[in-house]
């Protein structure tokens, strides 16, 4: 289908964070070393995975090591450019990258929500049912889970932006946000896009919902599960699963408030869309390896390694 018989807008205006030129280079000097940070603690955590045997043999760090390799993405997909435009005077993003960047928020974004769900059913085996654990999270079982989380996540997305991008714009182009995101782009189509717009937001909710619902059964049955078998076995179990309860608090709070009220003025729809895209790929590598002992091992390990071979 040919764009340009449909869409007479061929740039969007970003508004940013801010306005302040002295907050912009504040922020631009901030989301800088906050960027560098999160993709190099998440890169870490995928080359440890990979070169240490064990862990890479381990289911769990298996899916942990897809999960940081999505959130290297999750942080790369608007940031970059976030950040450049903190020294910009005019925030300009072509029509064909504004679509990309909605691609690829939900691209990364469902996969990760379907890779969370599969890392809770990896803990409720692992606890609930151990001596099957190897068998049940084979290799071949864990690869087809993180294939179905890319699978969904791409449908979802793919969905997303195609009806997006045929939407014909025609007049106003200013998106008040640092990226392009879904709920304001479609406002600023040439027709009335309420019930399309309502259509579109159900369908990032209900993936929201859904996997956020699977996985408080998940983590409800390993807490009652270990309850019954033992007596301090909640303490333990929840010892466990901790690092996995606070990223899942982290990933789907935000994201299910921005899209419960998608059509909100509010600024805190800003700050949580920060929170979403950036904080929160920095924050699960100091997660998953502040309150992992075997990780803090295979980090050192793989650093002793390096200075030995230097």
């Amino acid at each position: 289908m040919d764009l340009q018989n449909y869409s007479l807008v061929s740039e969007f205006v970003l508004h940013g964070l801010c306005t302040s030129q002295h907050l912009q280079k504040f922020f631009f000097v901030f989301f800088s070393e906050i960027y560098v940070v999160t993709v190099l603690g998440n890169l870490i955590i995928v080359v440890t995975v990979i070169s240490d045997l064990h862990l890479h043999s381990s289911p769990m760090y298996f899916l942990l090591g897809n999960l940081s390799f999505l959130d290297i993405w999750l942080a790369s997909f608007a940031t970059p450019k976030m950040i450049r435009d903190f020294l910009s005077y005019q925030k300009l993003i072509s029509f064909g990258g504004c679509m990309a960047q909605i691609f690829f928020l939900h691209f990364v974004g469902g996969t990760e929500m379907v890779l969370l769900v599969t890392m809770a059913y990896d803990r409720y085996v692992a606890i609930c049912k151990p001596l099957h654990y190897m068998t049940v999270m084979s290799r071949q079982t864990c690869v087809g889970l993180v294939l179905v989380s890319w699978v969904i996540g791409f449908v979802h997305s793919i969905s997303q932006v195609a009806f997006t991008v045929n939407l014909p714009y025609c007049g106003p182009n200013e998106v008040d946000s640092f990226f392009c995101d879904l709920p304001l782009v479609i406002k600023l189509a040439c027709r009335d896009t309420y019930v399309l717009g309502i259509l579109m937001i159900s369908d990032s909710g209900l993936l929201s919902m859904s996997c956020f619902l699977l996985l408080l059964i998940s983590y409800t049955v390993i807490l009652i599960t270990v309850r019954q078998r033992a007596a301090g076995g909640v303490s333990r179990a929840l010892s466990t699963c901790s690092a996995h309860i606070m990223v899942v608090t982290l990933f789907f709070g935000p994201c299910i408030f921005i899209y419960m009220w998608p059509f909100s003025r509010f600024s805190v729809d800003k700050l949580l869309s920060v929170f979403y895209t950036i904080f929160i790929p920095f924050l699960n590598p100091l997660i998953y390896t502040l309150r992992n002992k075997e990780m803090k091992i295979s980090m050192k390990k793989l650093r002793n390694r390096h200075v030995t071979f230097h």
